[in-house]
């Protein structure tokens, strides 16, 4: 970076606290008012991702943070550019995920008045940050950044956005303007006084049930989680974020809760009197479907208080390391055997999956579907699953073995961010295979990307499950009103529409197809879409099941 008098700018200052703080790649698309940023950052280390919309280069610094636990980074231009990142930052911070996004701004001289492409962005950010501010001067640049940072990697992680007036990227930053040195806050111990509370609840438990939410994922709690479910025999279920945390083969886990309706594992918390909730945020899953009478009593285990709701009131909470809480709360409590419940949902969970396994139907069924793509992917594979039928048949029989090995969004439960996602999540792990599964609705509002993927010669693999239609909204309308409207569209010939970016397009024709030809595009270190026609049929057939299920265990 160049001193003082080769006119070193607050922009080279803004690249230089990036570079301190750890930053590989920044995914954006440059504009008049922030070229100085963009060159600053071709003459540094940092990768530059250029992508065909800011939403979509949101996404991608989205999920680079999820899968990391540092904060992803996104830039933009002013006025529309910053506009269109507002998506994917609100879907980072209910998602629990670190990001940083900056933008350009007009300049100071002009925020004032009426002026060319001037919102105030700060105010629109606001609300869907953890931090938003505008950047006043050159010497306020390490501070900001260093707060920015600091704000969006500790727990809880969320968003953070600056706004660079362009007068301010183009001031003088003085050489003794430097990077702050980093300071990570580390999680407390638990307190002895909160797990001795929480252990005396234990002991007289009938039936406690435990609750793993995207905090013990993100927090690494898994071998805690384990050690703590094999002691005291609790029955683990996990939030659609949670999944993995605890291994869906492992003998006391249940499964994943959070379907639209009462699901197998919900059973496993009728009859419970104390459910340990670990790492789970309320946005999650609502606390209403799993303690209606608000009758249970709950241990809060977190880095952060729990919120307040009806249906959610704690007894104990203990606040600090997930993993020291659960390891202090283990030695604290006698051992017990396992509870029957876990094996069974297990077995209720994969006799559907086998059955789907057989499914020689086409267009495919969801549990086909489901079943090959599992057969497909190695344990420790990363699968990115957009919103809509398919997040609700992946959610809850995809067998998942580590956290943060199957991605969706829960917190806002955003549309067309799969795509785009398995980019930033390939950036930040090369040595794992990344799959985007996605309905024809989601695909095509960030399909575009395809370009940036063979462009940046990154391997991205896509499954898309093809109805011609917003597939879950029609399950629902099914549903609550019997009736559909305005849920059907026609697709692309999407094979065709992948050759034209330079992409391999394939399309399954018979369900014997699916699986091998979801090996081979794995395989490819090119782009490959693969179209396999989807029979929602099984949709109402599911949820007309799940609802005359009387207690399975």
């Amino acid at each position: 970076m160049s001193d003082e008098r080769d006119g070193r700018t607050a922009a080279d200052l803004i690249v230089a606290c990036l570079v301190a703080e750890g930053v590989e790649v920044v995914f954006g698309i440059p504009g008049e008012e922030n070229m100085r940023l963009t060159n600053a950052l071709d003459a540094s280390p940092i990768r530059y991702v250029l992508t065909r919309h800011e939403q979509a280069a949101s996404f991608m610094a989205e999920m680079y943070g999820r899968v990391t636990g540092k904060a992803g980074v996104v830039s933009a231009t002013l006025g529309p550019g910053a506009i269109n990142l507002q998506l994917g930052v609100a879907d980072a911070n209910t998602n629990s995920t670190p990001l940083v996004a900056l933008s350009a701004q007009v300049g100071q001289f002009r925020e004032y008045k009426e002026s060319h492409q001037f919102v105030d962005l700060v105010s629109l950010f606001a609300p869907i940050t953890q931090f938003a501010a505008s950047v006043p001067s050159a010497a306020a640049v390490p501070e900001m950044l260093r707060r920015a940072f600091k704000t969006a990697q500790s727990e809880r992680p969320g968003a953070v956005y600056l706004a660079v007036p362009e007068d301010v990227e183009i001031e003088a930053a003085p050489a003794a303007l430097k990077p702050l040195p980093l300071n990570v806050v580390h999680p407390e111990a638990p307190s002895a006084s909160q797990v001795g509370r929480a252990a005396a609840i234990l002991r007289e438990a009938r039936n406690p049930v435990l609750l793993a939410g995207h905090g013990a994922a993100r927090n690494h709690a898994s071998a805690a989680l384990a050690r703590f479910a094999e002691h005291t025999g609790v029955a683990v279920a996990t939030t659609f974020h949670g999944k993995g945390v605890l291994a869906d083969d492992h003998p006391n886990s249940m499964g994943t809760i959070g379907f639209m309706r009462r699901d197998y594992a919900n059973f496993g918390f009728d009859q419970a009197d104390v459910i340990i909730a670990v790492g789970y945020e309320l946005q999650e899953f609502d606390p209403v479907k799993i303690n209606p009478d608000g009758d249970k009593q709950i241990i809060h285990i977190h880095r952060f208080p729990a919120e307040v709701d009806a249906h959610y009131s704690v007894a104990v909470g203990i606040e600090g390391d997930i993993s020291a809480s659960l390891d202090a709360l283990r030695e604290a409590v006698p051992a017990r055997e396992p509870h029957a419940g876990a094996a069974k949902i297990r077995e209720l969970v994969g006799a559907e999956l086998a059955r789907g396994r057989q499914d020689d139907r086409f267009p495919l069924s969801p549990q086909r579907i489901v079943a090959d793509t599992r057969a497909a992917l190695d344990r420790d594979d990363i699968v990115l699953v957009d919103t809509g039928a398919v997040k609700m048949w992946m959610a809850r029989l995809y067998p998942t073995y580590a956290a943060n090995t199957c991605l969706v969004s829960n917190g806002l439960s955003t549309m067309g961010f799969a795509v785009p996602g398995a980019l930033g999540v390939h950036l930040a792990r090369p040595d794992r295979r990344v799959l985007a599964v996605t309905g024809d609705g989601s695909f095509l509002m960030h399909s575009q990307e395809i370009e940036t993927a063979v462009r940046e010669r990154l391997p991205l693999t896509v499954l898309v499950w093809e109805d011609s239609g917003y597939g879950l909204i029609e399950w629902k309308m099914r549903l609550e009103t019997g009736k559909v409207s305005n849920v059907r569209f026609t697709n692309p010939e999407i094979t065709q529409y992948a050759a034209s970016f330079g992409a391999t397009g394939y399309r399954v024709s018979q369900a014997s197809e699916l699986l091998p030809t979801l090996r081979k595009a794995l395989d490819d270190d090119g782009v490959s879409i693969v179209v396999a026609p989807v029979d929602y049929a099984e949709n109402i057939s599911l949820t007309d099941r799940l609802g005359l299920l009387t207690d399975p265990l």
